[in-house]
């Protein structure tokens, strides 16, 4: 049974939240570092600059250079990675126990007095543009979400492409960079969880002494609700494409969406696995695509449900409506219980796997630090999924799944073979796949209004 392990959780004077979770199996500590913010604070028509200053943290800090920093991390045996989320900057860290010390020190260096160098923000930046052109030309499929996400979240902070457009990366200069790690970075922001073979007060310490003196940054905007989407059709056109990558999609739940364990539950059945009924449709039935998968992405706000695979692209059309009917069927015969069975075995594994380690746990207990939910929200979620039977599942599909007709459809492929025949399921906007951002010029304009 999965029950999480004994800890410590402290709030320091300048607001910091520091968790502590002693584990002595092997000689390490894990480090979850979350700092409130992420790219919904970007600046509106900047998208990109949380990345960008996450991956410059990385890139030296205090008396270190880029150079230094990275010898000092690989000398000691140990792993230092920062990256931008829609909601937050997190840090993730793990060192022999021995160097907890300096593992703190490296941790509030980038945190507090990052270099943030101009020559490693042009190369970075740089680099991020060429990137996105790079996934263009060889795994599209990469971006299907940053085109859903524009068309259904229009106007609301999670419509921004976490990392950036080629359009925005352009515009973003060091002095914004600068400006984002003065407003947004302060101890109030900082979930800070040490797990592993750790001495608690020794850590309690040593983590007061590194950042005891940062000061807050003050109040930090609310993200507000995400209204429901009215559905588009988007085509983006790749000339000569052999294969159609396509994306349905709407608003779904928030992380506080009380019927989680149904929730998980009928997604694992209807796209959330290999024997889903999505992929048994697409793939295993008709042979149309290597695979088809159903999520939900839960934030502070309600984030996207969607559906994505990809096939020839003869068979576009073909496709989009057996996902659609997938959909339907799942709404109008729910499920039985022997399939929830089967997925309730399922998912208890794959969760067992997921919370073996220090860093794991450093990795859970920041989640859930950071949304509100309490150690019940992993110690009772088994018995939850035992809880669920077909009414509940039935009452999930019918609050949490939308019907196909509130679907927005995001479709990257040959618009001279798909195009006339996606008017089926809407007027269609188009846009290329060249262009350096991630919605037709109308929507762009509407999102910054």
């Amino acid at each position: 049974m999965v029950r999480v392990p004994a800890h410590e959780r402290l709030v320091l004077a300048n607001g910091a939240t520091l968790i502590l979770l002693p584990r002595r199996d092997v000689p390490l500590l894990a480090c979850q570092a979350l700092l409130r913010g992420g790219s919904v604070s970007d600046p509106p028509t900047l998208p990109g600059v949380a990345s960008l200053v996450a991956a410059l943290l990385e890139k030296g800090a205090g008396a270190r250079d880029a150079y230094a920093f990275a010898e000092t991390v690989e000398g000691a045996g140990g792993s230092f990675a920062a990256a931008a989320g829609p909601e937050a900057i997190s840090l993730r860290s793990q060192f022999l126990a021995r160097d907890q010390d300096l593992m703190l020190e490296l941790l509030a260096d980038a945190l507090r007095t990052p270099r943030l160098a101009a020559n490693e923000f042009e190369h970075l930046r740089s680099r991020q543009i060429e990137f996105i052109k790079a996934v263009k030309d060889s795994e599209p499929a990469e971006l299907i979400d940053a085109y859903g996400r524009a068309l259904v979240f229009c106007g609301h902070p999670y419509a921004q492409p976490v990392h950036g457009s080629e359009s925005s990366l352009a515009r973003i200069t060091h002095a914004e960079v600068l400006e984002y790690h003065r407003a947004q970075f302060g101890a109030d922001r900082l979930i800070l969880v040490l797990a592993g073979d750790l001495d608690m007060r020794q850590a309690e310490r040593a983590v007061s002494a590194a950042i005891a003196s940062w000061p807050r940054a003050g109040v930090r905007a609310s993200l507000p609700s995400s209204p429901p989407s009215a559905p588009r059709v988007l085509l983006v056109d790749a000339p000569g494409a052999a294969q159609t990558h396509f994306w349905l999609g709407t608003t779904g739940v928030d992380r506080h969406y009380p019927r989680r364990a149904a929730l998980d539950l009928v997604n694992t059945l209807f796209g959330g696995r290999f024997t889903s009924l999505l992929n048994a449709e697409l793939r295993i039935k008709s042979g149309l695509s290597y695979g088809a998968r159903s999520s939900f992405v839960r934030g502070s706000v309600a984030g996207e449900f969607a559906i994505r695979s990809f096939v020839e692209t003869a068979k576009t059309v073909r496709a989009i409506r057996l996902a659609l009917q997938a959909l339907e069927r799942l709404h109008h015969e729910g499920v039985s219980a022997e399939m929830l069975a089967s997925a309730r075995a399922y998912t208890l594994g794959q969760y067992a796997l997921g919370l073996e380690t220090a860093a794991d746990w450093a990795g859970a207990l920041a989640e859930i630090e950071f949304f509100g939910l309490g150690t019940r929200y992993i110690d009772d979620y088994p018995d939850r999924l035992a809880e669920v039977d077909p009414d509940a599942a039935r009452a999930v599909i019918a609050e949490a799944f939308p019907t196909p007709d509130r679907l927005t459809l995001a479709v990257i492929g040959d618009a001279e073979r798909i195009a006339e025949q996606l008017s089926e399921f809407g007027p269609v906007d188009s846009m290329r796949l060249t262009d350096p951002d991630f919605s037709p010029g109308a929507l762009a304009h509407e999102a910054l209004a």
